[in-house]
């Protein structure tokens, strides 16, 4: 009766070893998972003031993801766009930045593959209206995010006559995160407009180049002269030439890097 007992009370603690293995073994799959997703893309590392790392992945056209001190940033997390993404295989984000509501910029199931209990995000009004959650920011708004982001949502539109009604004046953002001193503008779909002269002390910044929709690599060069990054990523550049953008730039002392932004 005893070495029953003992049998019995063995069983159930090799059940419970068991199951404990397997909690294991499906949290370690998961990481794997997430980590095998990240190595997929090209990224880069910026040191903050206090000498943290930024690690910028870039996705796809205007899809990037920015890792922080532990927090995990998402900027116009696209599902379907070519080429397809698996959201679902990346860390849970802290922050997910929209810029506006077209197909290549905002897509509710990447966002709510991405999201956690929470997971804040952040969008131009038609995006917050269209979403139903989240935090709306309009052109000219602040906020700061944790102790050590500020965030500030920047005007992004067209100015080429007959192209004004692809990214109306005042509907999109454009936004400069402030990472532990770290200044990061990524523009949205934009064309060099008169507000980036405004923008100061910017380290790292990303500008699209792909007319009709945003600018051709001699308006982004023009911009990039005007913004004075010290490092500059063309992007959301689809089928653009776009080495031209480094070309026009050499001698500028801005360091352009062509990541895999099409």
């Amino acid at each position: 009766m005893f070495a029953s007992k003992r049998r019995i009370c063995y069983t159930s603690r090799m059940n419970i070893v068991n199951k404990s293995r397997i909690a294991d073994a499906v949290v370690m799959a998961g990481m794997i998972a997430a980590s095998a997703a990240a190595a997929e893309f090209q990224s880069d590392t910026f040191k903050t003031r206090s000498g943290k790392d930024v690690v910028i992945t870039a996705i796809k056209h205007a899809s990037l993801r920015l890792q922080y001190d532990g927090l995990e940033i998402q900027v116009d997390p696209v599902s379907q766009f070519a080429p397809e993404t698996d959201y679902s295989k990346f860390p849970k984000a802290d922050l997910v930045l929209v810029t506006h509501e077209h197909f290549d910029h905002f897509d509710r199931g990447a966002i709510a593959a991405l999201s956690k209990d929470g997971t804040q995000v952040v969008a131009n009004p038609s995006v917050r209206k269209m979403l139903g959650s989240g935090t709306a920011m309009a052109n000219g708004e602040s906020r700061t995010i944790g102790k050590d982001i500020a965030l500030d949502a920047v005007p992004a539109y067209n100015t080429t006559p007959g192209r004004t009604q692809f990214h109306p004046k005042g509907r999109d953002n454009g936004y400069v995160l402030t990472i532990d001193g770290l200044r990061i503008y990524i523009a949205g779909d934009t064309e060099d407009i008169p507000e980036m002269a405004k923008l100061k002390d910017i380290d790292v910044a990303f500008l699209p180049c792909n007319q009709p929709y945003t600018m051709t690599p001699e308006q982004v060069a023009k911009a990039a002269k005007t913004v004075k990054p010290k490092v500059l990523f063309p992007y959301h550049y689809s089928q653009t030439p776009i080495k031209q953008v480094s070309d026009l730039l050499a001698g500028s002392g801005i360091e352009v890097r062509i990541r895999n932004y099409q």
